[in-house]
């Protein structure tokens, strides 16, 4: 298994960032606490005294609102007892699905980039991922060739991945986009999908969320995967699900029964109150839903405009956390500078690629730090992300405006 023990760039950029007093637009965890509301429903449970083992496959209580929410949203009464499991937050959903689906030699087809967790587990389960990449398209955003994803599958596939909205490119798939991709799923016998949509409630501009799995022909052939942490700002909490037919779904209890065991009951008590929370009255907004996404847009167009005004150039997202942009334009990475950089390889990178000399050169001189998307690429294609970087909008507003400034500093510093 080759590169599993490797280090990240997460064990990289994160020490930097803290090393140098840099605004950490790095790693995509929330920098403010989550709503009081949360905080409630996990001071009620413990007091209700739910603080033994949880059935294993998930907490009734939970199960239960999962199912209610996820009927409506995909258009299907979905049983909470048989189709849907709880586990230890989504990335642990997944490791699960493959734990249970995968045999040696099978193929997972996914869209690069992609989030670094995911060819690792797939490894681990026996499998290989084979890699479709998105492209900047000629409206801004980014899209797949439909010809290219399918010829990704062979008589190994037996899965794809599809992250959506995806990580890190913010793109939201259309309900057209889906479509094609699903009528490509349905022509091979066998294969699934499989969907982290752990940002989900986080769309803007009034782009549209399709559950593929509610798409016509799919319900029994797709795995919907998604968390708590990101909606709710409570990514330490760890409690995630999965969702699908029960045939695939009892595959994935079998496992996690003796992986996890449980998820904690407590945990999985409070999340069950705060989905009920979530769709009353918040802040002024209808919802919880609808603060969220207001609070992130604004939060991704201050982020925008800073980018702009540093000659960096964002890919705007239609959804999630983050925004890629092209730093070809940057200022002052140049000459000795990026050679230095260039040369100055670490253990996460032997091989040093320009988008990680960039970064490691904005968290340490100019204070402001972004990850570099080559780590999402699998070798051959790391050289795709040359020119690119991602920046983390899940934060505080002090914690953006201070990194807009130092972003300013240096465009100015470098127009002169």
């Amino acid at each position: 298994m080759r590169g599993l023990m490797d280090p990240t760039v997460w064990a990289e950029f994160t020490p930097l960032a803290v090393q140098h007093g840099a605004f950490n637009l790095g790693q995509g965890f929330p920098d403010w606490p989550c709503p009081d509301f949360c905080k409630q429903a996990v001071a009620k449970a413990v007091q209700e005294n739910f603080n033994q083992y949880a059935r294993s496959a998930g907490h009734p209580a939970l199960v239960q609102v999962l199912a209610e929410q996820y009927s409506k949203l995909m258009g299907r009464d979905i049983n909470g007892m048989t189709e849907v499991t709880v586990s230890m937050g989504c990335t642990e959903g997944l490791f699960a699905i493959w734990q249970a689906l995968l045999s040696d030699g099978d193929e997972v087809v996914v869209f690069e980039p992609a989030f670094d967790v995911y060819a690792p587990q797939v490894q681990m389960a026996g499998g290989k991922c084979t890699f479709v990449p998105l492209k900047p398209d000629d409206k801004g955003g980014w899209g797949f060739d439909v010809t290219e994803f399918e010829a990704a599958f062979t008589n190994k596939t037996r899965a794809v991945l599809l992250n959506n909205p995806h990580n890190p490119t913010g793109k939201v798939f259309t309900n057209e986009e889906l479509e094609a991709l699903c009528n490509v799923v349905k022509k091979h016998e066998g294969v699934i999908l499989v969907t982290d949509e752990v940002y989900e409630r986080i769309i803007f501009d009034g782009n549209k969320h399709v559950y593929a799995a509610s798409l016509d022909g799919m319900w029994d052939r797709t795995l919907t995967v998604s968390s708590a942490g990101k909606t709710f700002s409570t990514t330490g909490w760890k409690v995630g699900w999965v969702i699908g037919p029960e045939a695939l779904v009892l595959q994935v209890m079998n496992v996690n029964q003796w992986v996890q065991y449980c998820v904690p009951t407590v945990l999985q008590q409070a999340v069950a109150e705060v989905l009920k929370q979530a769709e009353e009255p918040f802040e002024g907004h209808a919802s919880y839903y609808a603060y969220l996404v207001d609070r992130y847009q604004r939060k991704r167009d201050r982020l925008v405009v800073a980018l702009r005004d540093a000659n960096i150039v964002p890919i705007v997202p239609e959804g999630g956390i983050f925004v890629v942009a092209d730093t070809s334009g940057v200022l002052g990475f140049d000459g000795t500078i990026a050679e230095q950089y260039m040369q100055q390889t670490t253990p996460a990178c032997p091989i040093m690629t320009r988008d990680w000399a960039l970064c490691r050169w904005l968290t340490i001189e100019k204070g402001v730090c972004a990850i570099p998307p080559s780590t999402f690429y699998k070798p051959e294609h790391k050289h795709l992300a040359a020119n690119l970087a991602r920046f983390a909008f899940c934060k505080e507003d002090s914690t953006i405006e201070g990194a807009a400034a130092a972003l300013h500093k240096l465009h100015v510093e470098n127009s002169k």
